[in-house]
């Protein structure tokens, strides 16, 4: 059984997160204080997540972070932090420390839920991204098998051929796909003579609909399109 790990000091948002990992079948070993549950992962880990706030009394969050990378036992320990910072600098510093995700409170426990369900498939699975049914970036989750796609906890209706742009896009991130690739792979177009347009009022229409994540798909002059590899610049 998969065992994730919790260390949150609010007694509220700990019971919340046990109760809703519990329901998804997750062995689950809550901690108050980052002393607790790095003791625990050390001497009964590793964890196969570890949840970790990140304003703890005593040893932060960072410090846990920290001790569990040094851990040959827990150094591969994936590691979601949990923080009410929101700046990106917060983000970059945490991702620096190593931590897998980042996910800002106060938060949808569905949001979490299924970062926790990306996390999990990343470190069991290393499959391709394409045969992965999860994709996460940043705020936007798509869940390929439900043919469904969330910005947070609101659900973005998308057309089928935005959903399968999109779909490649996430699939290729950083790399750059020209219209007539994407012509082929999403309409199954090979005559591109007259189609390019189809690709231009698609990708605009799509980001329309992402709102602000819709700025990390790039428009790379006179080849195509690319969607950035992380959601903010820098």
């Amino acid at each position: 059984m998969t065992r994730i790990l919790i260390i949150e000091d609010e007694e509220d948002l700990l019971m919340t997160l046990e109760y809703n990992l519990k329901n998804e079948g997750y062995q689950v070993y809550p901690f108050q204080t980052g002393e607790e549950g790095l003791e625990w992962a050390i001497q009964q880990g590793p964890p196969d997540l570890a949840l970790l706030d990140i304003m703890l009394p005593g040893m932060s969050g960072i410090e846990v972070c920290h001790r569990l990378r040094l851990h040959e036992r827990t150094r591969a320990t994936p590691i979601l932090f949990l923080s009410a910072k929101s700046e990106d600098t917060d983000r970059v510093v945490g991702f620096e420390l190593g931590a897998d995700d980042y996910v800002v409170k106060p938060f949808h426990v569905r949001e979490l839920m299924l970062r926790i369900r990306a996390i999990l498939r990343r470190s069991h699975t290393p499959a391709r991204p394409e045969d992965e049914s999860l994709a996460v970036f940043g705020l936007l989750t798509m869940d390929r098998t439900r043919h469904q796609v969330w910005i947070a906890e609101q659900e973005i209706f998308l057309t089928s051929m935005e959903f399968k742009l999109l779909d490649l896009l996430l699939t290729n991130k950083g790399r750059v796909q020209s219209r007539d690739t994407l012509l082929t792979k999403v309409w199954n177009l090979n005559n591109t003579a007259v189609q390019t347009r189809t690709v231009d009022v698609h990708v605009k229409r799509l980001r329309e609909k992402l709102g602000a994540i819709g700025d990390a798909i790039e428009t790379v002059r006179n080849l195509g399109y690319r969607l950035r590899e992380h959601p903010h610049k820098g």
